[in-house]
């Protein structure tokens, strides 16, 4: 696939689909015969608007555009479960951007697909932006793409119950240990459960993939999240205050164990936002995504924003 410097999502409205601006108008459409596997790949976003969707529409709208919703298993980010594998966007605080990312790129397995809606438009701001994989990567500078080659080592340290980040609990979305190790060994993970109760995860993954379909070579890590750097000089500075880098609740280096350099994961985060497109949201919007294509991230808000996330193979 060509790609193309000046690439938007495709926004998908009923005057364009030739259906009703109504709930009913979007179900119908997406039941049809509709090519919508093939519209995704060839657009990698979707917007759907001005169907004025609710929450009372939206599983039967999420049945027809995920017939395969996955749980948020190995999931990083701070989320609340509202339903049937469908979750709250990632709850960090609005004054925060969220940096590009493609969901779960770090996990062994990730989802193909991923759909965002919005029940609450936020007061001012809250853009999701999105990113086309392909100009992120051609974006950084050679010597950066080129030590990123052999890929990428994640380290996560979960605790069992309390302490910083996430617990191995939340994490695996059980509590049964025995389950989790079936998962990892499952991943290719190496992992040791550590006296305090918690959990210590090792992983090897690429820095960059190819779409199934497509072909395409694509940006594909979270490195820059993962990176300690990425949080910024001062909170940096107060987590190395309290413990070392290894013994953060999640970190990482280039696949030899030797540390990323901190100008590489500032300009993946930068040149990544900067490539983005935002979608501004209005209430009832759906955005779907081929999570491989394309990343996406959050824009600062004010007010009461709330979207909904499910994903699916």
């Amino acid at each position: 696939m060509a790609h193309d410097p000046n690439w938007v999502p495709e926004e998908l409205d009923p005057t364009g689909l030739g259906a009703e601006p109504t709930p009913r108008g979007l179900i119908d459409f997406l039941a049809s015969d509709n090519g919508l596997d093939e519209l995704l790949v060839r657009h990698k976003a979707l917007v759907f608007r001005g169907f004025g969707v609710t929450s009372a529409e939206l599983p039967e709208v999420m049945d027809l555009l995920l017939p395969n919703r996955l749980a948020y298993v190995h999931g990083n980010s701070p989320r609340t479960k509202v339903g049937d594998n469908v979750y709250t966007s990632t709850e960090y605080p609005p004054e925060y951007t969220i940096s590009m990312h493609n969901e779960m790129s770090y996990a062994h397995q990730w989802p193909s697909r991923l759909l965002f809606f919005c029940a609450r438009q936020p007061g001012s701001g809250g853009a999701t932006p999105v990113v086309d994989g392909v100009r992120w990567l051609e974006s950084l500078d050679p010597e950066v793409r080129e030590a990123f080659v052999p890929g990428v080592r994640y380290v996560q340290n979960l605790h069992g119950g309390k302490g910083l980040g996430k617990s191995w609990q939340d994490t695996f979305e059980t509590g049964d240990r025995a389950k989790v190790d079936a998962f990892l060994a499952g991943a290719g993970a190496r992992w040791e459960w550590k006296d305090d109760g918690g959990v210590r995860v090792e992983q090897h993954r690429p820095s960059t993939t190819r779409h199934p379909v497509t072909g395409d070579e694509v940006w594909f890590n979270q490195a820059d999240q993962w990176h300690v750097a990425g949080l910024g000089d001062e909170t940096a500075g107060a987590l190395h205050s309290i413990m070392d880098e290894a013994d953060l609740p999640q970190s990482v280096t280039f696949a030899d164990g030797s540390p990323i350099p901190a100008e590489y994961v500032t300009q993946v985060r930068d040149r990544g936002l900067d490539a983005a497109v935002d979608v501004d949201w209005r209430e009832g919007d759906l955005l779907l995504i081929d999570n491989v294509l394309v990343g996406h991230g959050r824009r600062p808000f004010t007010g009461a924003r709330r979207i909904l996330v499910a994903m699916s193979d």
